[in-house]
């Protein structure tokens, strides 16, 4: 039986609504501040109320005409975020799903030590193993371009750990009505096992979008052009490490258009994503 408290009720929504503003207030005086003026953003106390400079603000940073934020146009810098995310979305779910595939219904040697092996570069992000894998990207020609930036993050080990512990849930009696039929691996693959996945494949979509969305590191070290900047290095090149003005308002204006696309994501694929992570019936 629940038991009614009004009180514990009362309690926990005042609790929630203070961790809400607590983590919403930052995004709204950024939003508040990329309405203003630079003086009025640098000024103290900034004002709390929106501005009326907005429209002016934020055509300045999608054009890049704001001379003292850099020059630099986060509409480029947009589409290239964008792209490199999807690369990298796309990249490691096609990626994982063959790659648990063939470890779950195909027998061949050593086929456990791979997959530990596999598992095993959990340990071993990019960060550890950043030089190496510069190298190789440079000998290979590929700074400044969609392939550097997205082809060393592609591989997923915990995607592949996460449809392999799927597939190993599917019943086998699919796998002998599909030969039955005279399916072959790849058919089962596309017409069975595809569609069964979607709802992880939509949640790591989720992940794998905000994972590559706020990449940094990596792309600090493939963007050595304006053109091939994504948002997150952008920004950090509009702030700057002189002693000249900064148009907060133009950066602040630029942080709000970074953060629409993931919002809209998870909005969007909310369903998806709880489904993909909890649902324990698909």
């Amino acid at each position: 039986m629940v038991e009614n408290r009004p009180w514990l009720t009362f309690f926990s929504h005042i609790s929630l609504l203070i961790c809400v503003a607590l983590i919403c207030f930052p995004i709204y005086l950024a939003f508040v501040a990329s309405t203003q003026t630079a003086a009025d953003v640098i000024s103290s106390p900034m004002s709390l109320l929106l501005g009326g400079h907005g429209i002016e603000n934020y055509t300045a940073a999608l054009t890049g005409s704001d001379t003292y934020a850099g020059g630099f146009s986060v509409s480029r810098m947009l589409w290239v975020t964008f792209v490199m995310t999807l690369i990298i979305a796309i990249g490691k779910i096609a990626i994982s799903l063959l790659s648990a595939f063939a470890i779950v219904y195909f027998r061949f040697p050593l086929r456990n030590l791979i997959f530990w092996l596999i598992f095993v570069t959990l340990m071993l992000p990019v960060e550890v193993r950043i030089i190496p894998t510069y190298e190789v990207v440079v000998n290979l020609n590929m700074i400044n371009s969609y392939a550097g930036l997205t082809i060393p993050l592609i591989a997923s080990a915990t995607a592949t750990f996460l449809f392999r512990q799927f597939f190993v849930t599917v019943p086998n009696e699919l796998l002998e009505a599909s030969r039955m039929d005279g399916a072959s691996a790849m058919t089962f693959f596309k017409d069975v096992l595809v569609p069964l996945s979607v709802p992880s494949m939509a949640a790591l979509f989720v992940i794998q979008f905000i994972y590559g969305w706020n990449q940094y590191l990596w792309p600090l070290l493939m963007s050595t052009s304006e053109d091939m900047f994504p948002l997150a290095i952008g920004l950090r090149q509009m702030i700057g490490s002189g002693d000249g003005p900064i148009s907060w308002n133009i950066v602040m204006a630029s942080v709000i258009l970074m953060l629409i696309p993931p919002i809209v994501v998870i909005l969007s694929m909310q369903k998806w994503l709880v489904s993909g992570l909890i649902d324990s019936e698909k």
